[in-house]
């Protein structure tokens, strides 16, 4: 057990550096982090870590759907339901129906009932491999909302395709009219128990008195509650962690109503996802051996072989239902032409975005390993490999591909939407307005006879018009992109500076540590209005 948990450490340390590696020649670490788990791969001597599938199954799957649907913008979400949900759904279902057929054919012994199940494996792209290669690059926002509002429901989707093929080939049975019955019942009932469980850890938040590492801790513990309520009704867990994490998302400002909350609970999930993404590649890595040396009557050739033939499958079958997603639409209702065209670059880069990743690891691992106390699950190994090979190259291929691309095309934003930079602006002038009309009009008297309360007043006038001066300078510059990219280094610039001399500050010993750590808080809030939350 020591030597276990050694490895792992060891591991998981191996990962980080190459993070950092990926980070430093700018390659997006997913691809990093599959290239490592075929690596440990190949490490003589490096044992094999035996794990219930089960249990995989539950610790990956919950936070990291729940962190999905926390970051997905419900606007955005309800603006684009139309595309994303023929993605998520019509795709997923398409995918798994051509992979199903394909490898039925093409693997000898392979059942419709497996071809079905490694169809709801390979079928949902990953959008943690999606936004961490668009990450930095000039990408239309209406991409990133299709990708994560996909991402979302279609790891909800191809899971309950994976659940009713798993049910096929242990059974042998299987019904189109009854399976498509159960898909709705399955479904709609799993989104009920994620509503009702979500209102129920909402009064919690909103009126117990918690503290912001009870808050963060319940966040925590809140994806596993309702996964395994639903779970234990037999319903879908995952359709349950997806709407009640964007119920609380939506929720989240009347529940979390102070900074250090927030702040802490965004430090939490970032790390714990991280982790999560790099265990999951290190589990594939540390089973791999064991899973070729099981792979019986096949060849890891063949696996290979196999697995490419469906990785082209997926890739081609994506490309070739996006653009009749993005245009039939247009062609068919005067509504949806009132929004902007999406052209050719727009689908293209969404078609060439369908990298598959952890939800796909952690399904695969998730199929067990005996069907009953005698019989073992057919082709097992093979299926887990040829995952893993579509994994590699819709990963690796397409995710180095994907930025060339995207400087080929050349592609601008589509929607008539404001920069990052400007909107903050004109949120800040709203925000202190308010509070500048409230101090008028509640606090007036204090105004005569409190310093402070004119000092802040004083300060908010000076703040609207130091963003008011700013955005005027915005409509100056000729070339917006760069002079606000030099505006922001300098200011990156500067605060790296002041924390050296806070740091020279704390070892005159003539500050108090505290106030010290106060003024570097402020600090880190200055650039993260800069940097944005780049969490990995």
């Amino acid at each position: 057990m020591h030597e276990d948990i050694l490895l792992i450490l060891g591991l998981l340390l191996v990962v980080m550096m190459l993070v950092m590696l990926a980070q430093r020649i700018k390659i997006a670490y997913p691809i990093f982090l599959v290239l490592a788990g075929l690596g440990i791969s190949f490490i003589p001597g490096v044992p094999i870590l035996q794990l219930d599938p089960e249990i995989i199954f539950l610790i990956f799957l919950p936070p990291l759907l729940y962190e999905a649907a926390w970051y997905t913008s419900w606007n955005d979400f309800w603006k684009w339901k139309r595309t994303i949900g023929l993605m998520a759904f019509g795709l997923v279902f398409l995918t798994s129906i051509v992979v199903a057929f394909a490898s039925q054919a093409l693997i000898p012994g392979f059942t419709l009932a497996m071809g079905f199940l490694l169809g709801g494996i390979v079928s949902p792209p990953d959008a943690i491999a999606a936004t961490t290669v668009l990450k930095g690059l000039k990408v239309p926002k209406r991409t990133i909302a299709m990708l994560e509002g996909e991402s979302l429901i279609n790891d909800a989707s191809s899971l309950i395709v994976f659940r009713f093929a798993l049910a096929a080939v242990m059974t042998g049975m299987f019904s189109m009219e009854e399976a498509t019955g159960q898909f709705f019942l399955v479904a709609g009932m799993g989104i009920v128990i994620g509503i009702v469980g979500a209102h129920i850890i909402y009064f919690i938040h909103r009126f117990l008195p918690t503290t912001p590492s009870i808050d963060a801790a319940l966040t925590v513990m809140t994806p596993y509650i309702l996964f395994l309520s639903a779970e234990h009704f037999h319903y879908s867990g995952v359709m349950a962690v997806v709407s009640g994490g964007l119920f609380m998302s939506f929720r989240s400002h009347e529940i979390f109503k102070t900074g250090m909350t927030r702040i802490n609970m965004t430090s939490v999930w970032s790390t714990l996802v991280f982790v999560m993404n790099a265990l999951v590649f290190i589990l594939i890595g540390l089973e791999l051996p064991d899973i070729i040396n099981g792979l019986g009557e096949n060849t890891v050739m063949e696996g290979i072989e196999y697995g490419l033939i469906i990785s082209l499958i997926v890739i081609v079958v994506r490309l070739l239902w996006i653009y009749p997603v993005a245009h039939i639409p247009r062609w068919l209702s005067k509504k949806v032409r009132k929004d902007p065209s999406p052209g050719w670059k727009n689908p293209l880069i969404i078609g060439w975005a369908g990298m598959r990743g952890v939800v796909s690891l952690a399904t695969a691992l998730s199929i067990p390993v005996m069907m009953n106390e005698q019989e073992q699950f057919p082709m097992r190994n093979l299926i887990i490999l040829i995952t893993f090979v579509v994994i590699f190259v819709t990963l690796v291929f397409q995710g180095l591909t994907l930025p060339l691309i995207i400087k080929l095309t050349n592609i601008g934003e589509i929607d008539d939407i404001l920069p990052s930079h400007e909107q903050q602006a004109k949120i800040q002038i709203r925000l202190d307005n308010l509070a500048l009309e409230r101090v008028n009009e509640k606090y007036e008297p204090l105004l005569r006879e409190n310093s402070l309360v004119e000092n802040f007043r004083d300060n908010l006038d000076n703040d609207v018009a130091l963003q008011q001066g700013y955005l005027s300078s915005l409509e100056m510059c000729t070339n917006r992109r760069n002079d606000v990219s030099d505006y922001n280094n300098m200011m990156l610039d500067i605060f790296a500076l002041q924390r050296k001399e806070l740091f020279k500050m704390k070892r005159e010993k003539f500050f108090s540590e505290d106030e010290i750590r106060k003024v570097e808080s402020h600090l880190d809030l200055n650039e993260l209005k800069i940097t944005g939350n780049k969490h990995l």
